[in-house]
Formats: structure tokens, sequence, C-alpha cells
């Protein structure tokens, strides 16, 4: 064993020397020709770790940073105790996930994820650009770029087996009990969760609106919870935040008291979201984001009044409404959603747009049974991607222009190489920090075909 490894009661430990950043919130470095996926290190740094998954047979290893022994000059003080690696590991538990880039600076962060972004592009579509993160919110308007706290308005927590609030360590089931939540809206840390006794619950789901309306509380209870100790939670909660239980195998939300939705605002529109249906968690997100495709889409002539254009994978209807501006009464949009409760939030949201029809259904399905012409679609699929097949029927549907909102760089760029091999372009593309001190990104793309 060489004098720079050492065996502790909590596992083996390392000291290695951090390489390139990678996909996924970890950075590469090696011990005796062996892949070490090191999490909570910054490219150039040496380090010893805690190996946390090190089967002997393994391709790779993966550890937790414990100790800096040659630091990064962007290196900060972690704004969360308990999801700092070195002091959790101190002890004896390890950090929660969630926060996983805070012993860095934001400017480092939005770097690394830009050579991520760029290396993804590179590697699975044969694209070479090095496109720059944008800060978004306060953290673009502050000359130290910001602390990047207070942006979730939506949030998840797991349960102890004691019933406090807590949330799970990375690839783990084991759940840390957490006293604050630095990245949620102060919505969310007034309700003071982890002082509630949350026996009988095995999740806990928090929306808490950027607009200041009412916050919405879903509790998933475990099997067999009966309806005292669910009314003995709702004593425990302010009143005038509604509460929900939550089945996620069924999606099902039953009332316990109050509304079973949030009302959400973006780009001049109310919406209305039930449950545990799909919104932007970040709290400048909505905004961004529509500016991003409607400032392409509008430049390069492709939304204009009377234009026909498709929102695909559409939720809520985030994206449906300010198309249905742009293209006025003489225009169309066809909005596509496959999760039924989050359809029919999109058509209560959309009822006063006659130019707008809501279609609920899987994206490849719709366009098969209702082949049109768009003059361009909005594509905003879940993490895996659109896929192959999806990206197929897009270009057969012949539209003039693709806008493509990703939260997954790596899906996004393999199928960013599936529409050049079907004769496409990527023509603008922006790219946006909307989950600071995580490794998450979202972007926005422009495609076109090369005709």
């Amino acid at each position: 064993m060489s004098p720079d490894t050492q065996t502790t009661s909590t596992g083996l430990e390392l000291v290695v020397d951090v390489g390139p950043v990678a996909h996924g919130g970890h950075c590469v470095a090696r011990h005796e020709g062996r892949v070490v996926f090191v999490r909570h290190g910054i490219p150039g740094e040496r380090v010893r770790v805690r190996l946390t998954d090190a089967e002997e047979k393994a391709k790779f290893w993966r550890a937790d940073v414990v100790e800096v022994l040659d630091a990064s000059p962007d290196r900060v003080p972690h704004f969360w105790r308990t999801a700092d690696s070195a002091s959790s590991w101190a002890h004896g538990r390890p950090p929660v996930g969630g926060a996983e880039l805070g012993h860095m600076s934001l400017q480092r962060q939005r770097s690394l994820k830009s050579e991520v972004l760029a290396e993804q592009l590179s590697r699975l579509a044969g694209v070479e650009l090095s496109p720059d993160v944008e800060a978004v919110g306060q953290a673009s308007k502050t000359d130290d770029g910001g602390a990047g706290l207070a942006w979730r308005t939506r949030a998840s927590f797991g349960v102890t087996q004691s019933g406090r609030l807590g949330m799970h360590a990375h690839r783990s089931d084991q759940v840390i009990p957490v006293q604050a939540m630095p990245l949620a809206v102060d919505g969310i840390n007034a309700l003071r969760l982890w002082d509630v006794d949350l026996q009988g619950i095995e999740r806990v789901e928090v929306a808490a609106p950027a607009n200041g309306s009412r916050p919405l509380v879903l509790l998933a209870p475990a099997p067999g919870t009966r309806a005292k100790r669910l009314n003995s939670i709702l004593a425990q909660l302010p009143a005038d935040v509604s509460v929900a239980s939550y089945d996620p195998l069924k999606n099902e939300t039953l009332q316990l008291r109050g509304r079973t939705w949030v009302q959400e605002s973006a780009a001049g529109h109310d919406y209305r979201v039930t449950g545990a249906g799909f919104w932007q968690i970040h709290r400048d997100a909505p905004d961004t984001l529509v500016g991003a495709v409607t400032g392409f889409l509008h430049e390069g002539g492709f939304l204009e009044p009377g234009a026909a254009v498709a929102d695909l994978y559409a939720g809520a209807g985030l994206f449906t409404a300010p198309l249905a501006d742009a293209v006025g009464e003489t225009g169309s949009v066809l909005s596509v959603e496959g999760a039924p409760g989050t359809s029919r939030d999109a058509r209560k949201n959309l009822h006063g747009a006659p130019q707008v029809e809501i279609v609920q259904g899987k994206v490849e399905r719709v366009l098969r049974q209702r082949p049109r012409q768009f003059d361009a679609l909005i594509l905003d699929p879940p993490r895996a991607g659109a896929g192959k097949a999806v990206v197929s029927q897009l270009i057969a549907s012949s539209p003039r222009a693709i806008a493509y909102v990703s939260c997954d760089p790596s899906s996004f760029a393999r199928d960013i190489g599936y529409f050049q091999e079907g004769g496409w372009q990527l023509a603008g593309l922006r790219a946006f920090d909307l989950y600071p001190h995580t490794h998450h990104l979202e972007t926005v793309a422009l495609l076109t075909p090369r005709s």
C-alpha cells in the first residue's frame, strides 16, 4: 500500500490530483491507472478523498473529497455545512446532494459548465463551440456574481426514520436531517418543515411560487398511514398553506386543505400548475427561457402574426401562451403534452386563446396522427431528450426552424447530432446557469435546415 493510501474506520482514503471536469458533477482523477470520479474537488487541486463506490473489479471508482491539500484559488467556504463534503465526513456521514459545486466560486462553476457543454457537443455532435454559460436573476446584477442562493421555488425532501425532514446523500437511500435549504426561496424555508413530525410520510414536495401566491405542500404517505396521522401533520403546518397528499405511483393528488395547485406567473401570463406538475424551479427561469426562445424565433422571422407553430412537451403552457400572443388569432399553436394532469392545466391556462389547440398524448404519436406544416416548433423534452425517432419525425414535418430547450448537455448534444445527420444545423445557442451550486445547466438552441 502506497504512503498516500490509508485505511480508516469509514473506508479507504487516497491522495489524488484532481483532473478535468466531467458531465455529472464530478472531476476525473486517477489512482494506479484506475479512473476515480471525484466530487467536491476543483481541477488542479491535490486532495485526500474517501472512496464511496469502489468494487475491486469495477472499471472506475467514486469518491468524495475529505481534505484539500493544495487548494484552487477558486475554492470558497461552502455556504451549507450539511452539503460540505469535508465537514460532513468529519462527522461520520456523507453530504446531502443538490449543492455539489458549492465549494467553488460561481464564476468557476459557470466556466466548468461551459467546458462540459463544449465537450459533449464536440464528442456527440461533432460541433466545436465554446458557449458561455450566462448568469440569470440576481446573480447577473451584482459585481461579485451574487451568492447564487434562494432561487428554488420547488424542493423535494425525504423523511428520516424518526420522522424528521431530510435530503438524500448522493447515490444513496440514506436521508440526512436538514435544518434549512439555502437554495430555496424564503417561502419554502419560512414553512419550517424541519420542525414538523413527519412520521408516516415518505416524501415531501414543496412549491412556493416566486409571485408570492399560496404555497403548496405535497405529502407522499407511506403505505398504511392513516387519516389521523395526516391530520396531525396538517395541524402543524401554517394555516395559509395548501396541503395535499400525493401518490407518485398513481400520480394522484388529494386535497387535504386549500388548493391542489399553485398559481405561477411568467411572460405576462398566469398559469395553474397542479400537484407535482412540471414548472421551472429557478425563480427567474420561466421569463429567461421564454425570452431566449421567442428571441431566436422573432429574430429569424419564424414567429410572426399568422404563423403556425407547435409547442411539444408543452407542460402547463409556459411557452404556449406567449406563442399565442405572437401569432395572433390569425395564427395557430398546437400544444402537445403527455401527462394528463398537466395537459388539463394547459387547457385551463389557455382557455381564452382560440388559436391554441391542446392535445394530450405522446409527441411521436400526435405528430404521426396529425401531420401538418409548421413554421416553427418548440421542443422542451424531459432530461432524456427527444431521441432519434422523434427527431426524425420533427425533420419530416419540414418546419422552417426548431427552438430546442434542454436541461441535460449529454442528451442535448446527442440529439443535435441526429439533427445534423438529417441535414439540419445549429444556428444559435445560449446556455444559462439556472441551477447555481449544482452541475446542471439549461440550453436553448435554434436549429434550421442547411438548405
